[in-house]
C-alpha cells in the first residue's frame, strides 16, 4: 500500500513517501546542505518537504530558485499542485517591476536568479523576508553567475540555504567554491547504487555512434587547420609557450597575459581563437552553422578579422568551399543518421545540441523528413523563445504533438517529461554535469536509451575523452567534499571495517 507524506501545508495523498527523500529532506532541514541525487528521483519533492517544514515555523517565506524560466515554471506548477497555500508566486524577468513588487510579498516564491539578484539590489525584496532559500541546479553557483550574488546578499541572514543537483562539479576548486559561497555544512548524497534508491532506478542503455565527415567537410577541415597552424607558429615565435596539441581552452587562458605583457601576439591569438571556434562548429555541427558563425564573426570589429576573411588564402578558400557545398545540399553526416536513429526507437526523443544554429538546421531537416518536431531554446536579447513559447513547446512535446524536441542547454536542466524514450546528443559536451543532465531526461518511467553521435577525428572525439575523465572525477566529489567539511568542522570521520579496531 502506497504511503504519502503527511505534513502541514502538503496536500493529502499527493506526494509518495520514499525513505531516501525523507532522510535527505531531514538533513537539509537541520543545516545548510547540498542534496546530490540522480535525475528523475524527486529532488523537487525533497525541496517541497523542506519548504513545508520551514513554512510551519512561521518565521518567513521560502524562495525557490531555478536557472531557466521553463524550469521555474515547472517548479511553480508542482508546488501549486502539492501545497495547500494560495500565495505562491512565479517571478521572472518578463514581469514588470510593479507586478514583481506585489508578488515578492507572497509566502512561497519561484524565481529566476538574475531577476532575484537585481530586485535584492533594488531593495524591492529583502533577505529578511525568507527563512529558506533553495538553489536548484546548485552546481551553477560559481564565478559571476547570479546564484553567487544572491548567496552574498544572504551572507548575514539566518535563512536556511539548500542546494539541489544531480552531480557536483568534477573540479575540486569549483565544488569548494559552491560550499564556501553557500556556507554549506554537509552533503546529503545518494547514488544509483544506494540501496534505498535502487528500487526506483530505471536503466538507460547508451550507444556511441561514429560517423565519417563527408569529403567536402574534410577538405574544409584541412584548410582551417592550415590557417590555425600559421597562427600557432607566429605565437611560438613571439615567445608564447604552447603544447603540441592545439587547444582552444589553452588559448583562452592566455588572453590576459597577451594583452598585458605580449601585445604583438594579440592579433594572431584572437585570430587563432576565431579559427578554433569555426573549426569546432564545422566538425561537430556542419556547413550551415559554420557559415552562420563566419557571417557573424565577419561583422565584428577586432584584431585580424579583415585579414582572416579577405586575405588569408586558407580561410577564404574554406569559406568558398563551404558555400559551394551548401548550394549542393551537403551538410553534416549526422543529419541522415538522425532519421535512422529515430526510426529504431519508437516514441518521443530529445535531441540536444550546444549551438543554436544547429537547432534550426536539425529542425528544418527533420521537418523535411516528415518528423513532427519542436524547438526549445532560451531567450537572448531579441532572439530565442519567450517564456510562454518555451512552456508551450514543452507542453506540446508532453502531449505528443511533437515526436521530437530539439533543445539547447535550456532543456538539459530539470526538464521533467516522463515519457522520453531516447535522448540523442548531436554534439559531445566536455562537462560531466551537462552529460549527466542530458542523459537524465530519459529512463524516467521505463528503460531509456541514450545515443551519442561522434564525428571521427574531430572535436567530438576529444570532448568524449575529456567528458569520461570528468565523469570519473565527479563520482567521488561528494565524498571528497564531505571530508573537507568534516576537517573544517573538526569532525573525526567514522571508522569502518578494520579501521575501527586500529
Amino acid at each position: 500500500m502506497t504511503q504519502y507524506i503527511e505534513k502541514k501545508y502538503v496536500q493529502k495523498n499527493s506526494i509518495e513517501k520514499r525513505d531516501y527523500q525523507v532522510n535527505l529532506a531531514n538533513q537539509a532541514i537541520k543545516e545548510n546542505c547540498i542534496v546530490v541525487l540522480p535525475t528523475g528521483l524527486g529532488k523537487t519533492a525533497i525541496a517541497l518537504n523542506v519548504i513545508a517544514e520551514y513554512l510551519a515555523k512561521g518565521t518567513g517565506g521560502a524562495l525557490f530558485l531555478a536557472p531557466t524560466r521553463v524550469l521555474v515554471h515547472q517548479h511553480y506548477e508542482f508546488l501549486k499542485a502539492n501545497l495547500t497555500l494560495d500565495d505562491i508566486s512565479l517571478i521572472t524577468g518578463e514581469d514588470p517591476i510593479q507586478k514583481r513588487t506585489k508578488l515578492w510579498s507572497n509566502s512561497v516564491i519561484c524565481a529566476t536568479p538574475e531577476i532575484t539578484k537585481n530586485d535584492l539590489d533594488r531593495q524591492i525584496v529583502s533577505p529578511e523576508q525568507f527563512n529558506l532559500v533553495v538553489f536548484d541546479e546548485v552546481h551553477r553557483t560559481v564565478g559571476d553567475y547570479a546564484y553567487s550574488g544572491i548567496a552574498e546578499r544572504f551572507e548575514n541572514s539566518s535563512a536556511r540555504l539548500i542546494g539541489l543537483t544531480a552531480t557536483l562539479p568534477s573540479e575540486k576548486e569549483k565544488a569548494t567554491e559552491i560550499l564556501t559561497r553557500l556556507r554549506i555544512s554537509s552533503i546529503a548524497e545518494r547514488t544509483e547504487d544506494s540501496p534505498d534508491v535502487k528500487p526506483y532506478i530505471q536503466e538507460t542503455n547508451t550507444e556511441w555512434i561514429y560517423v565519417e565527415l563527408p569529403p567536402e567537410l574534410k577538405s574544409i577541415q584541412t584548410l582551417l587547420k592550415l590557417a590555425l597552424d600559421e597562427r600557432y607558429d607566429t605565437l611560438r615565435k613571439n615567445g608564447i609557450r604552447l603544447a603540441e596539441q592545439k587547444s582552444l581552452s589553452a588559448l583562452l587562458r592566455i588572453r590576459m597575459f597577451v594583452l598585458n605583457q605580449n601585445r604583438r601576439s594579440a592579433k594572431p591569438l584572437f585570430t587563432a581563437i576565431r579559427i578554433h571556434y569555426a573549426l569546432n562548429i564545422l566538425e561537430a555541427h556542419g556547413i550551415s552553422p559554420f557559415l552562420k558563425f563566419c557571417d557573424r564573426a565577419r561583422k565584428k570589429k577586432g584584431a585580424g578579422v579583415k585579414e582572416l576573411f579577405e586575405v588569408d588564402p586558407n580561410f577564404t578558400r574554406a569559406v568558398h568551399l563551404a558555400k559551394e557545398a551548401q548550394s549542393r545540399g551537403i551538410e553534416h553526416s549526422k543529419i541522415p543518421k538522425l532519421k535512422e536513429i529515430l526510426e529504431s526507437v519508437p516514441g518521443k526523443a530529445l535531441i540536444f545540441t550546444s549551438y543554436r544554429d544547429s537547432v534550426d538546421l536539425i529542425f528544418n531537416k527533420l521537418t523535411e523528413m516528415g518528423v513532427s518536431a519542436g524547438i526549445l531554446i532560451g531567450k537572448a536579447g531579441e532572439t530565442g523563445l519567450k517564456q510562454k513559447e518555451q512552456i508551450e513547446a514543452v507542453q506540446k512535446f508532453r502531449d505528443g504533438i511533437f515526436q521530437v524536441l530539439v533543445a539547447t542547454r535550456v532543456g538539459e536542466e530539470g526538464l521533467d517529461i516522463a515519457e522520453v524514450n531516447q535522448v540523442i546528443f548531436y554534439d559531445n559536451v566536455p562537462s560531466s554535469i551537462r552529460f549527466i543532465q542530458r542523459r537524465g531526461r530519459t529512463g524516467r518511467k521505463d528503460t531509456g536509451k541514450l545515443v551519442v553521435l561522434i564525428a571521427k577525428n574531430t572535436i567530438d572525439e576529444r570532448y568524449y575523452w575529456i567528458g569520461k575523465r570528468k565523469m570519473l572525477a565527479a563520482k567521488s566529489m561528494g565524498d571528497k567534499m564531505t571530508k573537507v567539511l568534516e576537517k573544517n568542522q573538526g569532525i573525526e570521520p567514522e571508522k569502518t571495517g578494520l579501521d575501527a579496531f586500529l
